[in-house]
Formats: C-alpha cells, structure tokens, sequence
C-alpha cells in the first residue's frame, strides 16, 4: 500500500504539509514520508460502494457528517499523519480544529465519525499502526476492510478469508469484531446499517 521516499532525514507535521505536492496522495509516518501509489480499480470500487452506503445512512438520519475527498487525521505529539481511506467527519466539531481551516487536518477524535482503511498490499500499517494511533487519537469507530484476505491468519483465520473489522473505543480502548461471509455488519455509530461482509467484498467483482 505505501512506498518510502528516498528522503534523507525525518521532517515534521508542518514540513510534510509545505512539501506535499497537489498531485498524487502521501501520509507522513513518524517523520518519514510516504508516497501512496495508485490504488487498483478493485480497491476504487470498494471504497466507492461503501462511501455511498455510509452517506445514505447519516443523510437518512439528518446527521451533521461529511466525507471529504481528502482529509489528514494527524496523530498528536507525533509526527504522523494519515489519509484514510473514507473518513466521516462531523461538522459540527471542525470550528474547534486548529488546523482544518488551512490545512485540511483534524486532530480530535470529536471530529470524526469513523475512519475506514481499504487494505492493499501494506496490510500491518491498516491492521496494527494505524488500529494504535487512531486508538490513541480516541476515533470512536475503526472499519480495516480487508477484501483481498491479505491479513496475517492470526488476523483473517488459516486459510485467509476475506474480513471486515470493526473497532468501537471503550472506556479508551478497542474493542473489535470480525465480520466474513454473510455476517451482516454491526456499526456502533450506524446499528441499522443493512449491509453484509459479502455485499462490500462483491463490490471488487
């Protein structure tokens, strides 16, 4: 999913920001950035699917939410930033972040409804990096949708199967659950969401 810059020495928040070109996608990884390549159209197909499902539901529900084409959630006192894959943002929360105005950046896990990660090639930055610092950032809800099976088998099982995990913060901490098949997916911020594991994974076909 990523590939490292020959870059020869760890930047900052506000360096990777001035750098960072208008064209082609990067995240900054503990001072070290990232160039993102050019997803498949698997990928593209599901992450679309599934933005649409989510917009559904919290305009159904007259919700304050917005998803923005792109968006960095910025780890505090590191220097990490990252694109999720599908972010829903709350409006409502954005007037009190101090860099979204200028920046496109939140830093505040008030400000966001649920991160998403597609996984591609790079799965231990969705399934561990990403799953502490989100954690840390104190997002509410975390989705690693894994269509591809790419996971380690402690993760998606042995033989690996395609897995979607969900992640609700509690009492600071995640709690997860794993959904496959049929299972139908169990969204704290959105419990009447009818969507199953295997309607976001047949969006690759």
């Amino acid at each position: 999913m990523v590939q490292a810059l020959a870059k020869t020495q760890l930047v900052t928040y506000e360096e990777f920001i001035q750098w960072k070109p208008d064209q082609g996608f990067y995240e900054l990884h503990n001072g070290i950035i990232i160039e993102m390549p050019q997803p498949k159209g698997a990928h593209e197909s599901v992450k679309g699917f599934l933005s649409t499902e989510l917009v559904f539901e919290y305009r159904r529900l007259n919700l304050p939410y917005l998803i923005p084409s792109q968006a960095f959630v910025k780890v505090a006192e590191a220097e990490s930033a990252y694109l999720p894959d599908i972010l829903i943002l709350n409006r409502s929360n954005l007037s009190n972040e101090p860099l979204w105005e200028n920046e496109s950046t939140v830093t505040q896990g008030a400000s966001v409804i649920i991160a998403v990660e597609v996984v591609s090639t790079n799965w231990r930055v969705d399934y561990l990096t990403k799953v502490k610092d989100y954690e840390e950032i104190g997002i509410p809800e975390y989705w690693v949708v894994d269509y591809l099976g790419l996971g380690g088998r402690r993760f998606i099982g042995n033989p690996k199967q395609p897995t979607i995990f969900i992640y609700q913060l509690v009492d600071g901490e995640y709690q997860v659950t794993s959904f496959q098949g049929d299972d139908r997916l169990v969204s704290p911020t959105f419990p009447e969401l009818n969507l199953t594991a295997n309607q976001v994974f047949q969006a690759a076909a």
